[in-house]
């Protein structure tokens, strides 16, 4: 990667600028970003890091063999449709809008092009994404691997079909919100039991770090940690019982099902509002 130009500039860009450079993938001067007109925003990425931005299409264009899309999915048509005219089919084209199909962008571009359409998630601001990626036919092995090489900026990439995206996006996609939700309830808990809520927190935090990383690491399947962390007659029996009383894990399982199903939808009403077919 020579020069990626970023259209968007909002907290998913911010990460992805702050990934390429803490890796080194490309020197600060060959990052460019634009947006539609916070320019406020466009000198606060500039101080902070030390990057380009700008209004000027031809200068944020120039050599430019990446483009990353990541604007609001609600703007990607106007987006598209202003910038197409600098799009080429040598450019490795970036698209994190959820929602947005690759036929979708190629039919708003009026061109075919290289895409790489990925979902990452809100952890990427930490260099902790779990990101999936698809790529269409016209991705080039030196394509594919610069998109493996800039998603790892901002952690672990995967790659998947593209009709698999709507299921990512449930699962770890919306992931964190449902670890944050988790963290609510155990941080009230916490409170109630008589603990201070900062110590509360730290033991929380460090729990669900302590028992990812043994998942992460052992050959062991979930169930069968959680199993030899139960003794019969224990405190974690008791509390398992309860949450297995109240069907906490098959509303996981639906609330992950519900995520995807709206990705679908909210996919396929954009797509017809395109007149471009379905999504994934």
């Amino acid at each position: 990667m020579n020069k990626i130009a970023i259209v968007g500039a909002g907290s998913m860009a911010e990460a992805f600028i702050s990934g390429i450079l803490e890796n080194g993938l490309i020197e600060r001067k060959n990052i460019w970003v634009t947006n539609n007109a916070n320019q406020a925003r466009l000198a606060y990425l500039e101080e902070q890091y030390g990057i380009q931005s700008s209004y000027d299409l031809n200068a944020l264009f120039d050599r430019a063999d990446v483009v990353m899309l990541a604007m609001k999915p609600k703007d990607a048509a106007s987006a598209i449709e202003y910038i197409r005219g600098h799009l080429s089919p040598d450019m490795l084209i970036v698209s994190v809008l959820a929602g947005v199909s690759m036929d979708a962008i190629e039919t708003l571009a009026v061109k075919p092009l290289s895409i790489a359409r990925a979902m990452p998630n809100t952890s990427a601001a930490v260099g902790k994404s779990a990101t999936a990626i698809a790529v269409n036919s016209r991705v080039t092995d030196a394509q594919l691997e610069t998109a493996k090489q800039l998603f790892a900026t901002v952690g672990l990439a995967s790659f998947v079909e593209e009709d698999q995206l709507d299921a990512v996006t449930g699962l770890s996609g919306s992931g964190p919100a449902y670890i944050y939700y988790l963290i609510e309830a155990m941080e009230k808990s916490a409170v109630e039991i008589g603990l201070d809520k900062q110590m509360g927190k730290e033991l929380i935090v460090q729990t669900l770090i302590g028992a990812a990383e043994m998942v992460k690491n052992s050959a062991k399947s979930p169930e069968q940690l959680r199993r030899e962390v139960t003794s019969p007659g224990g405190t974690t029996e008791a509390g398992v019982r309860v949450l297995e009383e109240h069907g906490v894990q098959e509303a996981f399982i639906s609330c992950i099902k519900a995520a995807a199903a709206q990705s679908k939808k909210m996919g396929e009403a954009l797509c017809s509002q395109l007149q471009v077919g379905k999504t994934s």
